[in-house]
């Protein structure tokens, strides 16, 4: 339901006249915004949008599976994030005689017109070795660049632009419909308010690019210690023996492949030795069946209610152990909940191995049948999030799709798991691996003031876990929407930073 765009009951001959008597209801849809202070996006650019500003298509017989260069296509701008989604499926690889360098640089706007209209993001780096699809502008401009991505992330923005653009088509286009999208400004407080806003949205921008950092370093310190503490047997790749074969117990698996064998190899080799998960103690199931059939009707709510249940989905966890976006279910039965120490793992489709630990405990949190729950009656955090990164790990080798068996993505089945082998890494150094995913530590903020708050909030940004990161990052975006929304009525914003 829209909260800020109407579409009225009835209208005057004039305003059909004034439409060339069309009678699609786009076309009388009026904007709910008291404030009357505002610029158009257009009005807030540094100069006319150009050619220069639009991506280019390469063509998908350009697509390669190696290259140093690739093109960003409109899937990696996402409403969750403020920072582009680098994955295979949002970066292609292409020929580099295909190749046009666009010179994206750090703190560039990218937008959307097409599929995911409005979606913008902004670059945190450099990407000289990257382009822009056709379907991506980068948006020239300077002053309140934050204030304008900040409204560009509100549903305010979105609802006006999807307002704007035609319905029907199987993928819509926006063209530079978004340049006629109205930015409301504060009459109150003007400079200090704008000046809030923009530094709330750099410190979430701040905050993604430490999660990704984090990401990374548990990738690194995982496969430093790996490579450190080999024993001396040395990797020979060998073709898979008539008892692999038999203990396999089929041909048509990726176990047998050389990519495969060189990492396994790596972990059995390890000089404190490997596991199954079920040696470490965990135990496997599924998630709880949803269906009608199984626990009745349900209520759906993108809103929490008294006594819904929180629903975290294997299709809405990020690849760095985050939720980007929770569902509330309302169901009178005592349903299957997660306990803390407990791991979410995704483990069907394209997209699988996307995992998050419970790191407290919740209450009536649950996933569905599509995600494998991992859990353990210790309740360990340390343990549970090292195997969680250990997870990653796989993945980001590329392991975990080929453990999977099936088509569309294959799906990584319980029966499967005794194969994958966990190194046992000492206390200590699953305490180090464990800190960079979560610590013990408190966003507090409400002493700042304009002047020292990204200084304050650089220090719990070099302290912080990719949890405490995340959780900072929803308190913050709630702060914006609210501010945005006292905007958007006209009302005076409260500037504190006690969040």
């Amino acid at each position: 339901m829209n909260k800020y765009v109407n579409s009225p009951s009835t209208i005057t001959y004039e305003s059909l006249a004034s439409n060339n008597y069309t009678l699609s209801s786009y076309q009388y849809k009026d904007l709910v915004m008291p404030n009357k202070n505002y610029n158009h996006v257009r009005d807030m650019l540094s100069r006319p949008l150009g050619r220069q500003d639009l991506g280019y298509e390469v063509g998908s017989d350009n697509y390669i599976r190696k290259s140093p260069f690739s093109v960003l296509r409109a899937k990696s701008l996402q409403s969750h994030s403020y920072l582009p989604e680098i994955t295979p499926e949002t970066a292609v690889p292409v020929m580099p005689n295909a190749f046009i360098d666009i010179k994206l640089r750090k703190r560039d706007l990218l937008i959307s017109k097409d599929s995911n209209i409005g979606e913008t993001v902004i670059l945190d780096k450099d990407y000289p070795q990257f382009m822009v699809s056709g379907a991506i502008y980068r948006l020239p401009i300077k002053k309140n660049k934050y204030y304008l991505l900040a409204f560009s992330k509100h549903s305010f923005f979105r609802e006006q632009l999807d307002a704007m653009v035609p319905k029907g088509a199987t993928i819509r286009h926006a063209k530079t419909l978004f340049l006629d999208c109205k930015i409301p400004f504060p009459n109150m407080n003007s400079n200090s308010t704008i000046k809030y806003i923009e530094l709330l949205t750099q410190a979430i921008i701040n905050k993604e690019i430490a999660i990704r950092e984090r990401h990374m370093a548990i990738l690194n310190l995982i496969e430093g210690e790996l490579l450190c503490k080999q024993s001396r047997k040395k990797y020979v790749f060998s073709y898979p023996l008539i008892n692999e074969i038999d203990e396999a117990g089929r041909f048509d698996t990726n176990l047998y492949r050389k990519e495969f064998k060189e990492i396994e190899f790596l972990i059995k080799n390890y000089r404190h030795g490997y596991q199954t998960i079920f040696d470490y103690g965990f135990t496997l199931s599924r998630g709880q069946n949803l269906q009608v059939s199984n626990i009745g009707a349900s209520i759906y709510s993108d809103e929490k209610h008294d006594n819904f249940y929180t629903l975290m989905l294997p299709k809405f966890l990020s690849k760095y152990g985050t939720v980007n976006k929770v569902e509330y279910l309302g169901n009178p039965n005592s349903l299957k909940t997660l306990k803390k120490g407990d791991l979410i793992f995704g483990a069907e489709g394209f997209e699988k191995g996307r995992s998050i630990v419970i790191v407290e405990e919740k209450e009536k949190t649950i996933t569905n049948i599509h995600g494998i729950t991992i859990q353990q009656e210790e309740h360990d955090v340390i343990k549970a999030v090292f195997i969680k990164c250990f997870l990653d790990y796989l993945r980001s080798k590329g392991l975990i799709d080929l453990f999977a068996v099936g088509g569309n993505g294959g799906s990584l089945a319980q029966k499967y798991w005794d194969y994958i082998p966990f190194p046992k890494f000492p206390k200590n150094k699953q305490e180090e691996v464990s800190k960079l995913y979560h610590t013990e530590i408190k966003y507090d903020t409400s002493s700042c003031s304009t002047r020292d708050f990204l200084d304050k909030d650089t220090i719990f940004n070099n302290e912080a876990g990719i949890v405490e990161l995340d959780k900072a990052i929803k308190a913050i975006q709630k702060r914006i929407d609210i501010s945005i929304n006292q905007i958007i009525n006209d009302k005076e914003v409260d500037v504190n930073f006690n969040i």
